[in-house]
């Protein structure tokens, strides 16, 4: 691991990668997927799986970040105590990573906001069958909100995927005829 390049007076590991993650949070304005932090994370070798998984959960244990889950990703949220925390111990964080932070969030930030701004999730409705919700979000507003109900889990599964492939052309349908 590359511990040393990461704080400039932090006196833990996981300290060090609490600071990182909050860091993160506090650059962009939209939730990080566990899979987008741990990209940025583990390559770099800042830590390892274990270490982020535990800082993450010891940090929305803490208030710092606050967890938005759908079936398979898991959506990070800087709160307010987390917010007010990097503030106070952004210093702690070397320059040099500040900057492989920044430029990792700006080389890819458009694929990381789109990633976020597409969301379709399902569940199980009273009259079981599968509601599927089916989003594209746009600067914390909505741009569509879709909910349809299938008969089959199997069914919900494909709308999710079908959604996160083809919402821009749904979007565009929908807009053309209402318009």
């Amino acid at each position: 691991m590359i511990l040393e390049r990461i704080c400039v007076q932090c006196q833990t590991h996981l300290l060090c990668t609490n600071l990182i993650v909050l860091y993160m949070l506090q650059k962009v304005d939209f939730p990080l997927t566990n899979s987008q932090i741990s990209e940025f994370v583990l390559d770099k070798e800042y830590t390892n799986y274990f270490t982020l998984q535990q800082a993450l959960s010891e940090m929305e244990n803490a208030n710092l970040i606050r967890l938005e889950k759908e079936h398979s990703r898991t959506f990070y949220h800087l709160t307010e105590e987390g917010a007010e925390t990097i503030q106070f111990f952004q210093n702690k964080i070397s320059p040099t990573i500040q900057d492989e932070i920044d430029t990792f969030l700006q080389e890819k930030h458009y694929e990381l906001k789109n990633a976020v701004a597409v969301r379709a999730d399902y569940y199980r409705n009273d009259n079981h069958e599968f509601s599927v919700r089916c989003q594209v979000t746009e600067n914390h507003g909505s741009l569509i909100d879709l909910t349809i109900t299938v008969p089959t889990e199997q069914e919900a599964k494909t709308v999710v995927h079908h959604w996160k492939q083809k919402n821009q052309e749904i979007y565009a349908f929908v807009m053309q005829n209402l318009l």
